[in-house]
């Protein structure tokens, strides 16, 4: 299990979003997040990133699918009940990036996308995705 650290790892400061503000929670159903809080927290464990929060779309949901991760079916085993198209998620910043490219870039949710985003993703593009 990783630390609890909701940090941006540069002197303890709370987490914020992407917009300069307090990162407000992406969804609590279904549970989302590293940490399963809600919230796109990261940590130093984090490595995928999982800060961006996205409004899930068929089109990305068949994308990720393609890519190797199914995010659609449940797997009871590790508590996941799979996500639809509409569900909030706090997805990898990498991946969203990825989608990006291939044109399945789901919608993003400022307030809710962890200013660690930022580290992979340029603002402009959450910015011209933002719901």
């Amino acid at each position: 299990m990783a630390v609890r650290d909701l940090t941006q790892g540069d002197g303890g400061e709370k987490a914020r979003n992407v917009l300069g503000g307090s990162l407000k929670p992406c969804s609590f159903d279904p549970m989302t997040g590293f940490f399963r809080d809600g919230h796109c927290h990261t940590c130093v464990q984090d490595h995928g990133s999982h800060t961006v929060c996205v409004v899930l779309t068929e089109g990305f949901l068949a994308f990720s699918a393609s890519c190797g991760n199914d995010l659609s079916t449940p797997r009871p085993e590790f508590n996941f009940p799979g996500l639809h198209s509409g569900d909030r998620w706090c997805l990898c910043a990498a991946r969203w990036l990825e989608a990006f490219h291939a044109g399945h870039a789901p919608e993003v949710v400022l307030e809710a996308t962890n200013v660690a985003s930022l580290a992979i993703v340029p603002l402009e593009l959450l910015e011209r995705h933002a719901v």
